[in-house]
């Protein structure tokens, strides 16, 4: 699985060489994220794969890119 991140959160985060291979959903995944990355929590975030932003939990696939999105402001 490819992970990424964009705008504050990059900065927030740092690093992207997390292990996550025994990441199997979404949900998994961001608590994996947040123990890791403790200051996550306080700034929200969407989480998208393979393009399409999730809301529920899904199945995560070790080709899945993975994208965690800052809020978007309108314009």
């Amino acid at each position: 699985m490819q992970l990424l991140f964009f705008g504050s959160l990059a900065d927030i985060v740092g690093k992207t060489d997390f292990d996550l291979s025994q990441v199997k959903n979404t949900y998994q995944l961001k608590d994996v994220l947040l123990e890791k990355c403790p200051e996550l929590i306080r700034h929200s975030f969407l989480i998208a794969v393979n393009k399409k932003v999730q809301t529920e939990n899904i199945k995560l696939m070790k080709d899945d890119v993975v994208a965690l999105l800052p809020p978007f402001s309108g314009g």
